[in-house]
């Protein structure tokens, strides 16, 4: 199950269904069983800020975190992914330098925290090329094969 949270008064904001989708494209490229479980907080740069500041040591908003888990739901049997958070204040931001839409950012920005999510890593020049092979395939199957991706 893909739960997506959005903080209230979110501007802007996107439909559910886009970021759900997207992050159903990753878990179906990367063969995950349907049985897991993720959320995906659609949020503001003031939260990214805070969350930033806590797990990274950088006092700065930022596009995506990825907060991994590996918990069992008891009740289901489930897979807990964890947790995503997006701002959509600066994912507006980079649609507009990247020039295409908020709704392919949001989507890119969902594949690459689903990616984090289920142990990719762009740390290291092998593992970056890794990651960035399977993003632009999923981005591709997304109908976003021609979208600008913003290097970190």
């Amino acid at each position: 199950m893909i739960t997506i949270e959005t903080l209230e008064n979110l501007s802007p904001s996107i439909a559910p269904e886009i970021v759900e989708h997207a992050a159903r494209a990753a878990l179906e490229h990367q063969s995950v069983p349907a049985e897991v479980e993720v959320t995906i907080v659609l949020s503001n740069d003031v939260q990214l800020r805070e969350l930033n500041l806590q797990w990274m040591g950088i006092n700065a908003p930022t596009d995506v975190l990825s907060f991994p888990s590996d918990e069992i739901d008891p009740e289901t049997g489930a897979r807990y992914l964890g947790d995503i958070v997006i701002s959509m204040e600066t994912a507006a931001r980079q649609a507009a330098r990247a020039g295409h839409t908020l709704e392919a950012e949001v989507q890119l920005l969902t594949v690459h925290g689903m990616l984090h999510l289920l142990g990719h890593d762009h740390a290291e020049a092998e593992e970056k090329a890794r990651m960035w092979t399977a993003q632009t395939e999923i981005l591709h199957r997304l109908g976003l094969g021609t979208i600008r991706v913003q290097e970190e």
